[in-house]
C-alpha cells in the first residue's frame, strides 16, 4: 500500500508567496497573477467540475507533483461572498479613513506620508482624490475668531476620497476557485490525488467519534509515551470496528432494500452506528426464576431492532436470543 502524504495550502495567495528561483523552492511553480490564463488551458477531471494542471518539483529534497486546481462551484461561492464582502469592506474602510482625517500633523510631508502608509496597509483601493488642508489654531483660548495679529499654529489634515483598486482586484478575483494539493507519490493521476483528499472528510469524522463525550468514555490522562502509544492503539482498533460494523450495515441494507428510521423520523439506508448505538438504549436483560431455574430474557428489544440484529448476522443476534 502506498503511503501518500497531502497538502493542502489553504491560502490562496501560496503560489504568489513562493519566490522564484531560491533554494529549495520549485522555481517553474506559476505565480497567482498567472493561474487564469495556465488554468484555462488545462484538462478537465473525470469530475467536469474540476480541471487542473500539474507541476513537479523538488522541495526539502523530496520529489513531489503538485496540482493546482480549479472548482467551478468553490469559484461560484467565492464570487458570491467576495462581491457581498466587497460592500462591507468599503464602508468599514470609509470609516477608517474618516478616523485618518481627524488627525493632525505638524507639516504637509507628514500628512501625506501617513496617506502613503494608510493606502499601504489597504491595497484594496487607492485614492480617487486627495488633499492636504491647512487649519489654523489660536494660542489662547477662548471664543471668537483669532485676530489679524494674533499668534496662531498651523496644522494640516487630510482630505480625501477612495476608490477600489482595479488591480489589486483583478488579482484576487484570479484566485477564485483555486486550490493546491501535493504528493510525494509522483505517479498519482491528479483525479486520484483529488478523491483521496475529499475523502479526508471520513477519516476526520471517525476521529470525531474516539473524541465524543455521549459515548461515556472515562478520561484518562498519561504521560508515558508507550502508554500514549498503547491508548492511541486500542482508540484506533475501537474505530476500525466501529466503521466496519457501520459499513457491514449500510451494506446490508442496501442490498436486501430495507431501511431504518433516522433521526429526523425518515427512513434511510445509511444511519450512523453512533445511532444504532442510540436505539438499542433501552434493550436490558434480565432473569426470571421459573421451577427454581434462573431464565435470562431480554426486554425492550423490539421488531425494528431485531431486524438490525437479522441484517448483522447470526454473530450478533447470539448476543440477544
Amino acid at each position: 500500500m502506498r503511503i501518500l502524504n497531502f497538502i493542502l495550502q489553504k491560502h490562496s495567495n501560496y503560489l504568489g508567496n513562493i519566490p522564484s528561483g531560491s533554494a529549495g523552492y520549485p522555481g517553474q511553480l506559476p505565480r497567482s497573477g498567472n493561474l487564469k490564463s495556465l488554468i484555462s488551458r488545462s484538462p478537465p477531471c473525470q469530475d467536469p467540475r474540476y480541471s487542473y494542471s500539474e507541476h513537479r518539483v523538488k522541495y526539502a529534497d523530496i520529489d513531489q507533483k503538485w496540482v493546482v486546481y480549479h472548482s467551478e462551484p468553490m469559484h461560484e461561492r467565492q464570487e458570491k461572498t467576495f462581491n457581498t464582502n466587497l460592500e462591507k469592506d468599503f464602508e468599514k474602510t470609509r470609516k477608517s479613513l474618516k478616523k485618518l482625517s481627524t488627525y493632525e500633523f505638524v507639516c504637509e510631508p507628514d500628512a501625506r506620508t501617513a496617506a502613503e502608509k494608510w493606502v499601504k496597509k489597504h491595497p484594496r483601493y487607492q485614492f480617487k482624490e486627495i488633499s492636504v488642508v491647512a487649519v489654523k489654531h489660536k494660542d489662547r483660548k477662548g471664543p471668537g475668531r483669532p485676530k489679524s495679529d494674533e499668534p496662531v499654529t498651523v496644522v494640516y489634515t487630510l482630505d480625501a476620497e477612495i476608490e477600489f483598486n482595479p488591480e489589486f482586484i483583478q488579482q484576487e478575483t484570479q484566485k477564485w476557485g483555486r486550490f493546491v494539493l501535493a504528493t510525494n507519490d509522483i505517479d498519482l493521476p491528479p483525479d486520484n490525488l483529488l478523491e483521496y483528499y475529499k475523502g479526508q472528510g471520513a477519516v476526520e469524522r471517525g476521529f470525531r467519534f474516539l473524541k465524543d463525550k455521549s459515548f461515556r468514555a472515562a478520561e484518562v490522562f498519561l504521560k508515558k509515551n508507550s502508554r500514549i502509544q498503547a491508548l492511541a492503539m486500542i482508540m484506533v482498533l475501537c474505530l476500525f470496528i466501529y466503521s466496519m460494523v457501520e459499513f457491514q450495515l449500510r451494506r446490508a441494507l442496501e442490498r436486501t432494500g430495507k431501511t431504518v428510521i433516522s433521526q429526523t423520523k425518515k427512513q434511510t439506508q445509511r444511519p450512523t452506528l453512533k445511532w444504532i448505538f442510540f436505539l438499542f438504549r433501552r434493550v436490558r436483560e434480565y432473569s426470571v426464576l421459573v421451577d427454581r431455574r434462573r431464565i435470562s430474557k431480554i426486554a425492550n428489544l423490539t421488531d425494528d431492532l431485531r431486524r438490525i440484529l437479522g441484517l448483522l448476522g447470526p454473530p450478533y443476534e447470539k448476543y440477544y436470543f
